[in-house]
């Protein structure tokens, strides 16, 4: 009962993509571009993820995975992949890559595509209160490092993919690395890395056509710069930095 509703819940993330797609607060050019067809991956990733918690098949796959990786395998690599991607968005343009937005946007759609995702999986970490593999918290189920490293790819993605899509599409490598070393790491079950990569999917995905803020003005003379930073600790964010002149 518990993993019915649980995947009834984190199946509103689909049901929200597609009536936004109808809701008249979205442009009508957002509406002709966001389909509820492309949401079907995020779903189908978390709902997955959803019934597979607290299941034998789980811990068969995290059981092979110790014995594939190794009993003491660790490495810290997990906690800054999912950041790649972001320095992929602002480098893109210097390799002559033609992005979607300017640096200002850029900067903002980082921002609240992760604070969405954080969101989102926070809430969900204190709802479910699943056990990690090594016993360390009852944080496990979604895995953050997952969505936030998602996250990032789909904004990659969404950024240059009509500019060069190979560029737009290898974000995914770093995030798919990310979910495999945090359960090599003993810290994720499969289950959570599927729900984690779902909400990233999602974030991103919204962000990257809702561009929040992007009808704003703030006057011709305002000068902006931004710094986007990762925060490292027992739990992984993002942080950002925006100064008006």
């Amino acid at each position: 009962m518990k993993s019915k509703f649980i995947t009834l819940s984190l199946s509103l993330l689909f049901f929200i993509g597609n009536a936004q797609t109808k809701d008249s607060i979205l442009s009508p050019k957002i509406q002709e571009k966001l389909s509820y067809k492309q949401f079907i991956a995020p779903a189908v990733l978390i709902t997955s993820g959803a019934l597979l918690v607290n299941t034998a098949l789980n811990d068969d796959l995290q059981s092979n995975a110790n014995r594939f990786f190794g009993a003491d395998f660790q490495t810290s690599a997990d906690n800054y992949l999912p950041f790649a991607p972001v320095a992929q968005i602002y480098l893109g343009k210097t390799f002559g890559f033609t992005p979607k937005n300017n640096f200002k946007q850029q900067t903002i759609n980082i921002v609240v595509a992760n604070a969405i995702g954080a969101a989102v999986f926070t809430t969900l970490k204190y709802t479910v209160s699943e056990t990690r593999p090594d016993q360390s918290d009852d944080l496990s189920f979604p895995s953050g490092h997952t969505s936030i490293a998602f996250t990032n790819a789909a904004l990659l993605y969404y950024e240059y993919k009509d500019s060069n899509l190979w560029y737009a599409s290898s974000g995914f490598l770093f995030a798919t690395a990310t979910g495999i070393l945090r359960i090599a790491n003993n810290k994720h079950y499969t289950s959570d890395v599927l729900a984690g990569a779902g909400i990233g999917l999602a974030s991103g995905l919204i962000v990257s056509y809702w561009n929040p803020f992007k009808s704003l003005t703030f006057g011709k003379k305002n000068k902006y710069t931004a710094f986007v930073y990762p925060q490292i600790g027992s739990q992984i964010g993002m942080g950002a930095l925006i100064q008006m002149d």
